[in-house]
């Protein structure tokens, strides 16, 4: 089975759930708290796991509980964990995280060990020499990391998706290298300066992405759907309508689960179809990680 290696955060969510989130300055009684294992590179990487996705995760813990309740979490997700490095100078990473009686969230995160998680950490082997290797990763860890393994990835023939988030900016030489990119509207108007509202502005947007060398941009809009620029589309792919109860980690379980599509060789436009249905599938259910589906939900 084709290798899916994410290469990301690792971090422990503790969520609050309240009827509104708080303004500056505000104090409000909220309703119930847990904890529970997340970071973008976690959370796609269960989420692929999950969906049948046979999953390599690199990442840097605390020589901590956390990092070692992570760890173990990950074992029992059947996800290869050789390669995770442990640091032993900086706590592993949280989150601090506040959802609303709509589902919505706003998060804080304290990146620890994740933030000196560096391309020299990780193993050769992790490459590996087969080209049908899909690569996953995003920017909770350093950005001269994920420009160094995209050059190494690329230069093997593999393919790279890249979640650009949080966002920051990109350079051009890192773009080149991406095969799929998949920001959401407000990733995607920084990136490019193009606000996206619809599927005009959202082309408009793409273009500017597959101009600098992105071979495939997968802009995901909420409830209206991803829009994908490929080429041989360029529209809108709709999504079942669901009524969201958190929408934490809806972006992490779709780029688990397109890594997942892609691994096993669907075209772009059925693996954005795939992965638009396992995200709607999470964002009814509470956490991260907990809310990702399984391969038979889909």
């Amino acid at each position: 089975m084709n290798r899916i290696i994410v290469i990301g955060s690792s971090n422990t969510d503790m969520v609050v759930k309240s009827k509104k989130i708080p303004a500056i300055g505000e104090t409000i009684l909220g309703g119930s708290f847990f904890m529970n294992p997340g970071g973008k590179g976690a959370n796609q990487a269960v989420a692929a796991a999950r969906l049948g996705g046979n999953v390599t995760f690199v990442t840097k813990t605390g020589n901590d509980l956390f990092g070692d309740q992570a760890r173990h979490h990950f074992e029992l997700e059947g996800i290869d964990t050789r390669f995770i490095i442990k640091d032993l100078e900086n706590p592993s990473g949280v989150a601090l995280i506040t959802v609303d009686e709509n589902g919505e969230n706003c998060i804080v995160v304290a990146p620890g060990s994740n933030g000196t998680l560096s391309a020299s950490d990780i193993s050769d082997e992790v490459y590996g020499n087969d080209p049908t290797d899909v690569f996953l990763m995003q920017l909770e860890i350093p950005v001269n990391t994920v420009e160094i393994v995209a050059q190494k990835v690329a230069s093997k023939g593999n393919r790279v998706i890249l979640n650009p988030a949080p966002a920051c900016k990109l350079s051009d030489d890192l773009l080149s290298r991406i095969y799929a990119i998949t920001p959401n509207e407000v990733e995607a108007e920084l990136l490019t300066g193009i606000k996206v509202t619809d599927a005009l502005s959202a082309e408009k947007s793409a273009e500017k992405l597959k101009a600098k060398g992105v071979k495939n941009v997968i802009i995901t809009m909420g409830a209206a759907g991803a829009y994908l620029l490929s080429e041989k589309v360029s529209k809108i792919i709709p999504v079942v309508p669901v009524r969201a109860l958190d929408t934490t980690a809806a972006g992490d379980v779709f780029n688990g689960a397109l890594a997942v599509a892609i691994s096993e060789g669907k075209e772009l436009e059925e693996a954005v179809d795939f992965a638009n249905k396992a995200a709607s599938i999470s964002v009814t259910r509470m956490g991260a990680q907990a809310s990702a589906p399984y391969r038979k939900e889909i």
